[in-house]
């Protein structure tokens, strides 16, 4: 790990901003001050005219190893994280085979140490038949428990109230749940059916997973959390009347958080006609006025993080008709170039941006030594450049493995000009440095 010094960089870091020299050293950020000499650093970049962030924590992706080689590695994807400004990501658990027993958790974690260019973590999977083998995990091993309480299918779907009743009240960690109520997907969908046959549009997705579907399912989960004290974080909300199941106060306060998506604050249902299945995923992208509803809570304490949901398809399987095509998107690549659009926009402070991207990422989950620019933390660092006219996704290269993109008719105003991984560049000057290994997060429990 080489001695790393940034000078003349504007921090943003626990709500302030200020301009400083950072000086990294054996991986950790070793001083913070407004201009460091004697550093000897092997490396020192300049870093006037532009943010230097801690680097996003992802606590959703679909890398889609084993099982997806066509879809997706942590290669492949790691190496468009740390383009996007990603530094440590949580790896979900419905691969092939599912993350579901010890031994399938293993083997992620020993792919991820020989290949992962950011730092990884894992989601244990939940089955009806898997109870105990949860109850019975340390928590300190994963980052979390995911559990489908709707909307998968085979053995990740539970759904069946005694077990869902058994899992919130003997999950030794906290709990992860994708919220959206099978039943009323399925009514939603025999009622298309009548009306088109099978040519549904890819705009008739957030009418089959509507607004009902994901708060009875999402309604159900917080009740369940509330009677047995369970930590229950809901994944990717999309609609305004999820919101006010979660309490507008500070992280450390409550036991029951949320989480929204990119794509959720970046998309509506008007984008489906042109972009179709592309932005075709699980729970869908809803209405102008959710979007808008979602952007709103940002601004307070209701929703705690933001994530992507990284979960790439090849273009092939995108292009069949819709009840064929797969759900999901292929996002770490633009994650933050993509959120900053909001704070150009004036929509959302770039502090609250990193609170909700890093430092209550770090906290949630209780993450030691990463998530903040603090002395002595892991330098896990992303600097931004404003770019004097908006860039062109479609001008650079796409490094997963599908190789599309859902922004590529978009500009981004800013750029991640380098990205630093435990304090190894893992990407500078539109280059990835392949020599950047990432390391394995630690949790406590």
């Amino acid at each position: 790990m080489a001695s790393v010094l940034i000078r003349n960089a504007r921090l943003v870091n626990e709500g302030c901003e200020f301009d400083a020299d950072l000086w990294v050293d054996h991986g950790r950020i070793v001083k913070i001050a407004r201009s460091i000499s004697g550093a000897n650093a092997q490396v020192e970049i300049d870093a006037q005219g532009q943010w230097l962030l801690p680097g996003m924590i992802d606590d959703q992706v679909h890398f889609r190893e084993p099982g997806a080689p066509d879809k997706g590695s942590f290669y492949s994807e790691s190496r468009a994280a740390v383009a996007g400004g990603i530094t440590s990501y949580m790896d979900m658990p419905n691969t092939a085979p599912a993350t579901l027993s010890l031994a399938a958790l293993d083997d992620k974690k020993r792919r991820a140490a020989l290949h992962s260019v950011a730092n990884y973590g894992f989601h244990f999977g939940v089955s009806h038949d898997n109870l105990d083998t949860v109850a019975a995990l340390d928590p300190c091993t994963v980052a979390g428990v995911k559990v489908f309480m709707g909307a998968s299918t085979g053995q990740m779907l539970v759904d069946d109230p005694q077990v869902l009743e058994r899992l919130f009240a003997n999950v030794p960690t906290v709990l992860l749940a994708h919220c959206e109520h099978t039943p009323s997907i399925q009514a939603n969908e025999a009622n298309l059916r009548a009306l088109f046959g099978e040519r549904i549009p890819a705009a008739a997705h957030p009418l089959v997973r509507n607004a009902e579907a994901c708060f009875r399912s999402s309604s159900l989960a917080v009740d369940l959390a509330k009677r047995h004290g369970t930590r229950l974080h809901v994944l990717h909300l999309t609609t305004a009347r999820e919101l006010a199941l979660f309490e507008d106060k500070p992280l450390a306060h409550k036991r029951i958080t949320a989480e929204v998506c990119l794509h959720h604050l970046l998309f509506d249902d008007r984008d489906y006609p042109r972009l179709g299945n592309l932005i075709k995923c699980n729970p869908a992208i809803k209405s102008l006025a959710d979007r808008d509803a979602l952007r709103q809570a940002l601004l307070s304490d209701r929703l705690d993080v933001i994530g992507s949901d990284h979960a790439p398809h090849t273009w092939a399987q995108k292009q069949l008709p819709y009840f064929d095509a797969p759900a999901g998107l292929p996002l770490v690549q633009h994650a933050l170039p993509a959120l900053l659009e909001l704070v150009a926009d004036g929509l959302l402070p770039l502090t609250t941006l990193v609170a909700k991207t890093s430092h209550r990422v770090a906290d949630l989950f209780r993450i030691p030594d990463r998530g903040y620019l603090r002395e002595g933390y892991w330098a896990d660092l992303v600097l931004i450049r404003a770019e004097p006219t908006p860039v062109a996704v479609a001008d650079q290269p796409i490094l997963a493995q599908c190789g599309w993109t859902p922004f590529a008719g978009r500009t981004f105003r800013h750029r991640v000009a380098t990205t630093l991984v435990s304090g190894q560049i893992a990407w500078h000057d539109n280059r990835i440095h392949d020599g950047c290994q990432g390391l394995p997060l630690r949790f406590m429990g």
